[in-house]
């Protein structure tokens, strides 16, 4: 029996009605799973942190290759169906709970979680950057998001998919994008695509910037309207005092045209003009 005819069959079986605000959509493509499961290179070492398990679909093999598995459910109606459909295994710990409300490093202990989720799309960026912020115990993220995010997760200078999260989100980590995923791998079929990414947080950040805030609420205002310059941007929001002849002065004194916009600027370039704007 196929993983779609399996899923089917669960849901018949207990009467289970799919939670839009839950962002539910339910994996039923063997070759997506097991792609997921190898690129997040899971070794029986590994405690793994899965974050809405749904019907236990990709649970079931991530207890297959971990030590033990952590799965975080906020749908209370789920927990008796991963309860029984899980029964096998007797290294998987269910917990019902809303993941933003869950206290990770509790959760941890004095080891470090790969974190593995087919993640509810509406939650995905709170969830990563709050884990990434925060510098959670998280050696790597493997996760199922919007291909769209994805994208902007990993885009680079110049092109249209580069804007604050993409500098945020490689800040903290190395993105790898490591496949795409069509609408039809889906129980319901979402009606976006969909695209797994791996990232691996960096020990320390790439640039050194005296004052990582600074750098932050700079990247916020650059990208705040995008096609104007990186001047007019500074100038129209509350965190920079300058006027715009200032603001221009500083940019031309660490060797950036005053007519820059922010989508061509690097991260490097950001914490050079942060620590500017520090002294």
């Amino acid at each position: 029996m196929g993983l779609g005819a399996k899923t089917k069959a669960i849901i018949q079986k207990y009467d289970f009605a799919f939670k839009k605000n839950f962002g539910q959509n339910f994996l039923i493509d063997e070759h997506v799973l097991n792609k997921i499961i190898s690129s997040a290179d899971i070794t029986k070492e590994d405690t793994v942190l899965e974050i809405g398990p749904g019907i236990g679909t990709l649970t079931q093999a991530l207890a297959k290759s971990a030590g033990k598995v952590i799965a975080v459910e906020i749908d209370k109606t789920l927990v008796p169906i991963l309860k029984e459909v899980l029964s096998d295994f007797d290294n998987i710990e269910i917990i019902n709970n809303d993941i933003l409300k869950t206290d990770i490093r509790a959760l941890a202990g004095d080891t470090r979680l790969k974190l593995v989720a087919n993640l509810p799309y509406y939650i995905t960026t709170p969830i990563i950057m709050g884990i990434l912020e925060q510098r959670l115990p998280v050696e790597s993220i493997t996760v199922m998001i919007q291909k769209e995010v994805a994208l902007r997760m990993q885009a680079q200078p110049s092109s249209k998919d580069y804007g604050a999260l993409s500098l945020a989100v490689q800040y903290y980590c190395e993105p790898y994008l490591v496949a795409n995923v069509p609408q039809n791998c889906f129980m319901p079929r979402p009606n976006v695509d969909s695209a797994v990414i791996r990232l691996t947080p960096y020990e320390k950040p790439p640039v050194e910037v005296k004052d990582e805030a600074l750098m932050f609420r700079l990247i916020k205002a650059a990208f705040s309207q995008r096609r104007k310059t990186l001047v007019n941007c500074l100038f129209n929001s509350n965190d920079f005092n300058f006027d715009k002849a200032q603001l221009g002065e500083i940019l031309k004194a660490n060797g950036f045209d005053e007519r820059v916009r922010g989508e061509s600027l690097s991260l490097e370039d950001f914490a050079k003009l942060a620590d500017a704007f520090a002294e």
